[in-house]
């Protein structure tokens, strides 16, 4: 038995779960989410719980089980409290600043990188090296925030770039400066 998927999840108050056959609706203060989960999966509403089932042993049900589980748990936690991805801009020159509501980045290059944001999805740039990501849907707000940090990964040797707050660059040493003989 999957130990996630058997593990109930608790609906907060404010936040209302509806299942239509295999799509799942959540609505919160923030907002709402829908998503088609997979049809074997018994997905059920029992009071302020929800409870996913598996109909048989087959190892895909096994694997679909904690799945399932995870991406509604995931769907609530989004509409009632909401995702954060936080970046750090590394290096001499480099800063962020927005314009309406593009991301206007200097990153090095001879031109300035501008980043679009797309629905669900809100851009904050509070200090000029550092990038706030913020939205309901866990997915779309990782997915977004690795594309802004591949604009300008950081680098092992002076590690400049776009990096997540508190990750942790593997430094490489440099040349060193003695002939050889």
């Amino acid at each position: 038995m999957s130990r996630i998927g058997r593990m109930p999840i608790a609906i907060p108050a404010g936040v209302t779960v509806e299942v239509n056959g295999n799509v799942v609706t959540v609505k919160g203060p923030k907002g709402e989410l829908t998503s088609a989960m997979h049809p074997d999966m018994i997905i059920e509403v029992n009071g302020s719980e929800v409870h996913v089932s598996r109909p048989s042993e087959d190892k895909l049900h096994k694997s679909l089980h904690g799945l399932t589980r995870t991406l509604i748990h995931n769907m609530i936690l989004g509409v009632s409290e909401g995702y954060k991805k936080e970046l750090d801009v590394v290096g001499v020159g480099y800063r962020v600043a927005m314009d309406g509501k593009k991301l206007v980045m200097n990153l090095g290059f001879s031109h300035q990188v501008i980043v679009e944001p797309v629905d669900g999805i809100t851009i904050e740039a509070p200090t000029p090296n550092k990038i706030v990501i913020s939205g309901i849907d866990k997915q779309l707000v990782g997915q977004f925030a690795a594309d802004v940090r591949k604009k300008r990964p950081p680098e092992p040797y002076k590690g400049k770039g776009i990096k997540y707050t508190g990750e942790v660059i593997r430094r490489k040493e440099g040349k060193t400066g003695g002939k050889k003989k």
